[in-house]
């Protein structure tokens, strides 16, 4: 039974999506707030994976734009245009033509994925604010700032300075404090990685750019002075400019107004022909790191978002990958302070999280020194790449096209099959589709039991889904299939599981055949598939996302120990309980 609430510390996009989320399956939550308002606006934008958006849907966020517009009509409009353009052979106009170079039909026509949006950051995180003020097991404590943790076996009790309290007794506590985070320094959790990996000018402007509504990487462009320049489409008519700039500690010098504006002229005069008239709205040079928490759990202490990763190169994806964060979390919060699963389940938040954060970085670390390179490989990469080579730019583009290593939604290993019935025999494998096991599900159309009709993003967040794919079904009322073929008895088998679970029917799932059964995580993500009604496969299925089972713990990522941040030293993490469980290393 639920009795303390989650305390969430930072009440930014992750620490109020962790919230919201918690709210979706009726847990309380504190979040304590360090700011005393909301944010201002500025250059900070983020990329967000079509699945994300349906997250941020589900939770009430209404949308980015300046007047309310829901996300999904939005979202409609971007689909049909949203493509990425990759130049890395420049042309006579400096870009390469559409449909031409790496990520080159990866847009939004049929059959083809759906791009990410690009969005302000403030706007973002006004809307989720809008949204959790909303919400009654929500109660947001601005002007608030952790100073000391302790936790023993009952729970967690935070002190504060400022607020209405001096300290806040909870169940859990989540620090989604940002990369300088007061949670993981008070824990003493390492935060290896490496500094200053790039360094950007970015401007967020209002002009008529000559791709609406698309996103362009442009590489080595003809004009003097930049050697990648990237356009992100955000709403309102409103475009953010990214100049990668060269290393200070390498002869780069920090960037003047002059700078700045004659790097906008060159670039719009070098896209549109001329100088088109813009209205900059706001600008900013920044230096990106790049780091990894060595530890995601202590005891009943959580980090998540940017007091976990940092992202470097991959920056604007962070609050996308906070998001994915706390999906991932909330709902084993759950499942846990219900009685439904053991402790165990919220080591698997360490280990899968980690492990696609980790993933991605490995890629950029791997591929990034390859293209940016000085000497004969900076010859290559000013003609058209093939082979390798090409594969590896086709990484810069993956963040944006929501493909690829950098780009498409993580897997995770799955749990362990379950072994033969009782009375002997072999295992019976998995029917195959579309989705391996442990990746996110395609958003079908779903009728619920009850007839109603549905997206199958819709249902997720709340419990385990039973997904049948039955042809036929969306032809007759639910009455009368209720009744027929599988469903009493996969009715009964879902009803009779150890944790809630709702069933739904879709008539097609791509890659399934007919009476194809799908076990889905409420973030999303399959589980297993199977095939028809087998109470005892579905329930083994189920024991094993109850008690966190899955693969291996991720290989650690190579780390730079001198980049460790102040205060992030080795050690007994400080408030961790006698004999707790620290979530491993």
């Amino acid at each position: 039974m639920i009795v303390d609430p989650v305390i969430v510390a930072g009440a930014g996009p992750t620490g109020l999506t962790l919230a919201l989320a918690l709210a979706r399956h009726g847990v309380p939550s504190v979040v304590l707030d360090e700011a005393d308002g909301p944010p201002r606006g500025g250059p900070r934008s983020a990329v967000l994976r079509p699945d994300t958006v349906a997250l941020y849907e589900r939770l009430g966020h209404r949308g980015p734009d300046a007047d309310g517009a829901r996300w999904s009509a939005w979202r409609t409009v971007r689909r049909r245009q949203e493509v990425l353009r990759v130049d890395f052979a420049p042309g006579p106009s400096g870009t390469a033509a559409p449909g031409e170079g790496p990520g080159a039909g990866s847009g939004t026509g049929a059959g083809q994925p759906a791009s990410p949006l690009h969005v302000l950051q403030h706007r973002l995180q006004h809307g989720l604010a809008e949204a959790a003020a909303g919400q009654e097991p929500i109660r947001l404590v601005p002007g608030c700032r952790v100073v000391r943790v302790e936790q023993d076996d009952d729970g967690v009790t935070v002190h504060t300075d400022g607020g209405p309290a001096p300290s806040w007794r909870g169940s859990f506590l989540v620090g989604c404090d940002g990369p300088r985070s007061t949670v993981r320094k008070l824990l003493r959790v390492r935060f290896p990685g490496r500094t200053a990996v790039d360094r950007y000018a970015v401007a967020v402007l209002r002009a008529p750019l000559p791709f609406p509504g698309e996103s362009l990487l442009h590489r080595d462009p003809p004009w003097r002075g930049d050697t990648e320049v990237t356009a992100r489409p955000l709403p309102d008519d409103v475009w953010r400019l990214d100049w990668r700039l060269p290393q200070a500690t390498r002869g780069g010098s920090p960037l003047t107004p002059d700078d700045l504006v004659a790097r906008i002229r060159n670039t719009l005069g070098g896209w549109c022909g001329e100088v088109p008239p813009y209205d900059l709205h706001a600008a900013v040079e920044y230096t990106v790191h790049q780091r990894l928490a060595r530890r995601w759990r202590v005891g009943r202490v959580f980090l998540a978002g940017d007091a976990a990763h940092v992202l470097g190169a991959l920056g604007m994806q962070s609050v996308d990958e906070g998001a994915r964060d706390a999906d991932n979390l909330a709902w084993k919060l759950a499942m846990v302070l219900r009685g439904e699963a053991p402790d165990a389940l919220l080591d698997s938040y360490q280990t899968e999280r980690r492990g696609a954060v980790g993933a991605r970085l490995r890629a950029a670390d791997q591929a990034l020194p390859l293209l940016r390179s000085s000497g004969p490989l900076h010859a290559v990469r000013r003609s058209v790449l093939s082979g390798s080579m090409r594969r590896h730019g086709a990484l810069l583009s993956d963040g944006n096209l929501g493909t690829g290593l950098l780009g498409a939604p993580p897997v995770h290993s799955p749990p362990p099959a379950p072994g033969p019935a009782r009375g002997g025999g072999r295992a019976v494998p998995q029917p195959r589709t579309a989705t391996p096991p442990g990746a996110v599900v395609e958003d079908v159309a779903v009728t619920a039991v009850d007839g109603s009709p549905w997206r199958l993003r819709d249902r997720l967040g709340r419990h385990l889904l039973v997904l049948l794919v039955a042809p036929g079904t969306g032809v007759w009322e639910s009455r009368h299939w209720l009744t027929a073929g599988l469903m009493p008895r996969l009715a009964e088998a879902t009803a009779a599981l150890p944790v809630p679970a709702e069933l739904l029917v879709t008539e097609a799932y791509p890659g399934a055949v007919a009476h194809t059964v799908l076990l889905v995580r409420p973030d999303g993500h399959l589980v297993a598939t199977m095939t028809g009604c087998r109470p005892e496969e579905l329930r083994a299925h189920v024991e094993a996302v109850r008690g966190g089972a899955g693969g291996p713990p991720p290989r650690e990522p190579s780390e730079d120990r001198s980049g460790d941040s102040p205060g992030d030293s080795p050690g007994t993490p400080a408030g961790a309980p006698s004999g707790s469980r620290t979530g491993g290393s």
